[in-house]
């Protein structure tokens, strides 16, 4: 199952301000971000942005919404998005393949990704891209994912997949931006 670009979605949850500080490898984690975000408003890909008790967490990092001009904010309180009911159609612009990024992989990610799942989506969940306070829980976080049906990929796997083909218009500027 490869990812096209025309049935993709990229969903960014909870990079914010208050709790990207507590995450392992905060400085990576929102470099990977931002290299998504981009990737994905480069190619035109819809990206939604969830946030979690902005009251309490903050909002998103800068550089993210920075990254992603295009991009729907959507707020929430429940732990998964999907259930938090702001993933309509005209958010999603009727994407299949939702390509999942954000914190934490064991709580927000998780439950969000086993909800698309169990709705029929194709869920692509960026290794490089999420993480937790603790390792233990990201590696358990994927793990669990992964055992119900979610693919882990990796951000170079998400943009060779959307290209398709070194033919791609975009291939040259793609590869120069975001894989040399």
């Amino acid at each position: 199952m490869l990812l096209d670009r025309k049935r993709s979605a990229v969903l960014m949850i909870d990079l914010q301000t208050r709790l990207l500080p507590a995450i392992s490898n905060t400085d990576e984690l929102l470099n990977s971000n931002v290299w998504l975000a981009e990737l994905a408003n480069d190619m035109a890909i819809p990206t939604i942005i969830s946030e979690h008790c902005v009251d309490k967490i903050g909002s998103t990092r800068e550089e993210i919404i920075t990254a992603a001009p295009q991009a729907k904010i959507v707020q929430k309180q429940s732990f998964s998005v999907y259930s938090a009911g702001v993933l309509i159609a005209d958010n999603l612009q009727n994407a299949s393949q939702i390509v999942i990024s954000g914190i934490e992989a064991h709580i927000c990610v998780l439950q969000t990704a086993l909800d698309l799942r169990s709705q029929g989506y194709e869920v692509f969940v960026v290794a490089d891209a999420v993480g937790s306070r603790r390792q233990r829980d990201l590696e358990l976080g994927l793990s669990r994912m992964q055992s119900n049906g979610c693919n882990i990929v990796s951000r170079e796997m998400i943009a060779f997949e959307w290209l398709g083909s070194a033919n791609n218009p975009q291939f040259r500027e793609i590869h120069k931006k975001f894989i040399r």
